[in-house]
């Protein structure tokens, strides 16, 4: 049981009707994309459009929540041994690498990047367009460093585990034009992504990256809500 105090801030995200049961969260997965070619590391962000009912003109990193096709695509390289052994102490057998797939899907259809290896093979559905660029996905590049559920008192809940690959791991900086539901996209180092307008768990998962950075080994926080007045309770990975 963790001793550390609850981390308490407004709920975001439309509020559940009054009455109503806590709507279970979706699964979902988002990845920190670094790049150390400059003077500080910077984290790949987006924009998202104001039209949202979830986090509207927030900053956050491209992911989404999983699609039935991420349980079937191919990949080139599959997790690392200690990646897929978290994902599956705490999921069913295959839920973690279709996290880690849906995260890369989403990097390339929100961000038009790729974090993937030369490789070919039959894809479907939202993978087709991916597939057919004569790449396919790399797993290995992937590490967790976090896991967070959204409160029960908001309409819109998602259990999203938080990944992290190195910028060197993307087949090209250069990216799509059309970047999907993010209206901007940007390279930003932490200290500029924390002055950015941005959701509350973003804005702890920068943190946590930055302390990443001089230490590698550092446990992965779980972030639960109990209730409004409780708040945020981090536990361990």
């Amino acid at each position: 049981m963790s001793t550390e105090p609850p981390i308490v801030h407004k709920p975001e995200g439309p509020p559940r009707v009054p009455g109503q049961r806590a709507v279970r969260p979706k699964n979902a997965a988002t990845v920190m994309i670094i790049r150390r070619d400059a003077a500080k590391p910077r984290v790949l962000m987006g924009k998202r459009h104001g039209g949202h009912s979830f986090m509207p003109d927030r900053w956050v990193f491209p992911g989404g929540r999983i699609d039935r096709a991420d349980y079937r695509a191919p990949y080139a390289t599959d997790l690392r041994p200690e990646v897929g052994g978290l994902f599956d102490r705490h999921l069913p057998v295959g839920r973690g690498r279709a996290l880690a797939l849906a995260a890369i899907r989403e990097t390339w259809e929100e961000a038009g990047l790729m974090l993937a290896k030369p490789g070919e093979a039959r894809a479907t559905g939202p993978w087709k367009d991916f597939a057919a660029q004569g790449f396919l996905p790399d797993l290995e590049a992937l590490d967790v460093i976090a896991r967070a559920i959204t409160p029960p008192a908001v309409a819109k809940r998602f259990d999203t585990w938080f990944l992290m690959a190195d910028a060197e791991r993307l087949t090209s900086l250069d990216r799509q034009a059309d970047c999907g539901e993010l209206e901007e996209i940007a390279w930003v180092d932490f200290d500029e992504a924390m002055g950015l307008p941005l959701p509350a768990v973003t804005r702890m998962m920068i943190k946590e990256a930055a302390l990443r950075m001089d230490d590698p080994s550092r446990p992965k926080p779980f972030l639960r809500y109990k209730d409004r007045e409780q708040g945020m309770r981090p536990t361990q990975l």
